[in-house]
């Protein structure tokens, strides 16, 4: 029979429901009874015992929030009767003593990736066409017109069919309900063999806006050519915009002075008109796409594994289940001497003393503490701040409050020591566990961790989301299995068998870790991938929760 409530810490004072109980229903807790007095949907929060106003609330064993209003034992917790609050943080010199994780079961484990020159291996082998300015999208967007599907890598020919057969139908006047969508028409037989995608960074930024808009832009369009996904680049400018051709080259010389792979750079406002600049970057394209696709995958220790961690479209289920998995296999990850990027920083907001105790050294500590302060203080300058971070879709699956939802976030980075702090665009160059500056925004976190050097990112999600990222495999795991069942076309792993015990935490990182594996060999494309889910967009400095 499945457990009908979760105590995740001793500490906590309230159980988390992990199937729908109805009022009245008595739960059987240690040497009592429970009464409920509401009914609690699965993934919601229940009161373990009395609180009164003004009471803390604990869950994860940190604390979650204050009471607003006294609550029964045996209560829901809601919005109304429960409000954000965090413990303050700061070092305090703690000797963090970490206990890795068994790898004997890995050891010596490789997986099939492309060697670059300096000794990184990505999991992919791209070429990537970057936009200086967003004047260039339109021919980008041409480009990707022309390319696309003719090199292998569309997968959009199902709609054009589908469009065609309903416009044939109205012609006729035919019923249009007669008319269904084809398969899914992803192919793998590719004019380049080795080359896994084409892949562009439309963007909106380059130009208006401030000069420190555009060369946070350059920084992180010059580590995205210079990302061990990427075999050559093309690069459009227009001209006239802030961010040079020039500026880009300098910070691509600043992130790898001996960078060697094929570029081609093309201005517009130097061309004899659009269609020559068009075709002749096709035309060099073809040209770098013949010698990048003479790399091969080979075999490379798991050491080189570079994984992004995130959590988007979180439930109630998300700290349970999906998360501590996830994070399970971070530790699996460091123990193989691999690195491991854990973002978002609005939702490490209750989280943060842990990190703290956690960090090699004090400097360490302190970067993290600093950029956690600044941001929030940027956020409250604008009326706002972390506390403001659950989305209407957090809280009506069981996310009530931002620490709650940030305490079951942080797990996903699991309990190894924190290594490094890197902000926005800084490369994770150290074994181990880094945090990464960014927001908790789905797309701008992965667009951060894929800047640092994420070569795969595992991301969690309890009610569903489609993001991805142009140059890193993004693979997507559901907190539940309704989740994984019903939105079967973008996830990739199921760890709801956590929630009903047929798996154990252990057990589910083992599995997802050996997924890693196959996908960063490219035996097996995560849907993202499949569904050319290339989702980018540079974070501005701004406030973005």
């Amino acid at each position: 029979m499945q457990q009908k409530v979760l105590q995740i810490h001793t500490r906590d004072n309230v159980l988390v429901a992990l199937t729908d109980l109805a009022k009245g229903t008595v739960i059987p807790w240690d040497d009592r009874n429970i009464l409920l007095v509401d009914d609690i949907p699965a993934k919601h929060k229940l009161a373990l015992s009395a609180l009164e106003t003004g009471d803390p609330v604990y869950m994860y064993g940190v604390l979650v929030g204050k009471a607003q209003q006294p609550i029964q034992i045996g209560a829901r917790i809601t919005t109304d009767n429960l409000k954000h609050a965090a413990e303050p943080y700061d070092y305090r010199g703690t000797q963090y003593r970490w206990q890795a994780p068994d790898v004997s079961k890995f050891t010596g484990r490789t997986f099939n990736g492309y060697h670059r020159s300096d000794g990184r291996v990505g999991t992919a082998n791209y070429w990537l066409f970057i936009p200086t300015v967003f004047c260039e999208n339109r021919n980008l967007d041409v480009i990707r017109e022309a390319l696309v599907n003719e090199l292998g890598y569309g997968v959009t020919d199902r709609y054009k069919r589908f469009a065609h057969e309903l416009a044939e139908a109205v012609r006729k006047g035919e019923d249009l309900s007669t008319v269904s969508l084809g398969p899914s028409d992803y192919r793998q037989e590719r004019l380049f063999a080795n080359v896994d995608g084409i892949k562009f960074l439309n963007h909106q930024g380059g130009c208006g806006g401030i000069r420190q808009d555009s060369a946070i832009l350059g920084k992180l369009l010059a580590a995205y050519a210079n990302h061990p996904n990427v075999g050559g680049v093309t690069v459009l400018s227009l001209g006239c915009q802030h961010l040079q051709a020039a500026d880009f080259m300098a910070e691509l010389q600043a992130c790898n002075p001996a960078f060697d792979k094929p570029l081609y750079i093309f201005e517009q406002q130097q061309s004899q008109s659009e269609p020559e600049l068009i075709s002749e970057a096709i035309r060099k394209t073809f040209e770098g796409l013949q010698e990048i696709n003479k790399v091969q995958r080979r075999p490379a220790p798991l050491s080189q594994l570079t994984i992004g961690v995130k959590c988007g479209g979180s439930d109630g289920f998300s700290g349970i289940s999906a998360n501590p998995a996830v994070g399970y296999c971070a530790d699996l990850v460091v123990a193989l001497g691999g690195k491991i990027l854990l973002a978002e920083f609005p939702e490490l907001c209750g989280a943060e003393q842990d990190l703290i105790d956690r960090s090699v050294n004090e400097a360490t500590a302190r970067k993290f503490m600093h950029l956690m302060r600044s941001y929030d203080a940027l956020a409250h300058q604008a009326g706002s701040g972390f506390f403001m971070n659950p989305s209407p879709g957090n809280i009506k699956d069981g996310l009530i409050t931002d620490a709650i939802k940030s305490a079951g976030a942080a797990k996903k980075g699991g309990s190894s020591p924190v290594v490094d702090v890197l902000d926005y665009t800084e490369p994770a160059t150290k074994p181990g566990l880094s945090l990464v500056c960014t927001p908790g925004n789905d797309v701008e976190a992965t667009t951060g961790k894929a800047a640092s050097g994420a070569t795969l990112i595992l991301f969690t999600t309890g009610l569903g989301t489609p993001t991805g990222n142009p140059v890193c495999p993004t693979i997507k795991l559901a907190t539940n299995t309704s989740l994984a069942k019903r939105m079967a076309d973008i996830i990739d792993i199921d760890t709801g068998p956590v929630i009903t015990g047929e798996k154990t935490i252990a057990e589910m990182g083992e599995d997802i870790l050996e997924y890693c594996i196959r996908a960063a060999s490219g035996e097996v494309i995560p849907r993202a991938v499949q569904l050319n889910q290339d989702d980018f967009i540079p974070w501005k400095r701004g406030v973005s929760l």
